[in-house]
């Protein structure tokens, strides 16, 4: 994967924990698919790999997304945001990204408008 060092270097983690939060986004069908959170080594790994590495908060350690289920996230593009601070992840999911075996983390709908609204 071809990588801009200096832009790599400029990741604002998070001082208190040292994450950043990643979207994750399907390259293809531009669905969201899930929100994690990479410390320095998950992104480098991410980088070295092609594959998407996280950080787990709740296992406190890093993991490789689809490692034990088998439904890996291989990397096209990774983006940062103009803070520095989130990155975007563009990914070819191979099969389902949420753990509840759903396509993506957001398949539940918590309001709806009815198209009146200003936006």
């Amino acid at each position: 994967m071809k990588v801009d060092r200096g832009l790599l270097e400029k990741i604002n983690f998070d001082k208190g924990n040292g994450l950043v939060p990643v979207v994750v986004q399907d390259v293809e069908t531009r669905d969201v698919l899930m929100v994690a959170y990479a410390n320095r080594e998950a992104v480098e790994k991410t980088v070295e790999t092609g594959y998407a590495h996280y950080f787990s908060r709740s296992r406190n350690e890093l993991w490789m997304k689809g490692k034990t289920s088998g439904y890996i996230q291989k990397v096209k593009k990774i983006l940062i945001d103009c803070d520095e601070d989130t990155l975007l992840y563009l990914v070819e999911q191979t099969g389902v990204a949420c753990h509840t075996g759903n396509w993506s983390c957001f398949y539940r709908t918590l309001a709806e408008g009815d198209g009146n609204e200003i936006l």
